[in-house]
């Protein structure tokens, strides 16, 4: 049984021995400066400025609409692709952006509807979902929405 286990060891060794190229001499120049090249393109991104990381409607009325518009610019390397943009509730509705490619140094837009649903101060979030290095991107709306006028608040008479 030794002598099967020796024979064979010996054979595997003298086909992986025999087999040996020499790998450095296969590597063609022009493949290495294609890849160099992919490199350097794939460490260039987009990225994704905005005029205005938060807007504030002030005070408004409760179940009042109101609307704003967010302008953002592609200040880096890449074309910028948004492929999402979502808020932190039903209440508040981004819409009217591009889904095509934005190159560098172009600007879009989009808009932001808020339904005025809440009581005092709000806070809601719009993440915008990119290429960019981080992925994504996040911009706030505020507001004090006042007390709906319509509501009647029941005073119940102190009891005695």
């Amino acid at each position: 049984m030794k002598k099967i286990m020796l024979g064979l060891s010996a054979m595997c060794l003298i086909a992986f021995v025999s087999c040996k190229e020499n790998a450095a001499k296969k590597i063609e120049e022009s493949n290495v400066v294609a890849a160099a090249e992919r490199d350097a393109v794939a460490s260039n991104f987009p990225v994704l400025e905005f005029d205005k990381k938060e807007h504030d409607f002030g005070e408004i009325e409760a179940k009042t609409a109101v609307e704003t518009v967010f302008n953002y610019k592609n200040t880096g390397d890449a074309p910028l692709v948004i492929t999402d943009i979502k808020s932190s509730c039903g209440c508040t509705v981004p819409q009217d952006w591009s889904r095509l490619p934005l190159a560098p140094g172009e600007s879009g837009k989009f808009s932001v509807k808020f339904n005025g649903s809440g009581a005092n101060k709000i806070t809601k979030t719009i993440t915008v979902t990119a290429n960019t290095e981080k992925g994504s991107e996040v911009v706030k709306i505020t507001a004090f929405v006042k007390p709906d006028p319509n509501k009647v608040n029941k005073v119940l008479p102190a009891k005695s």
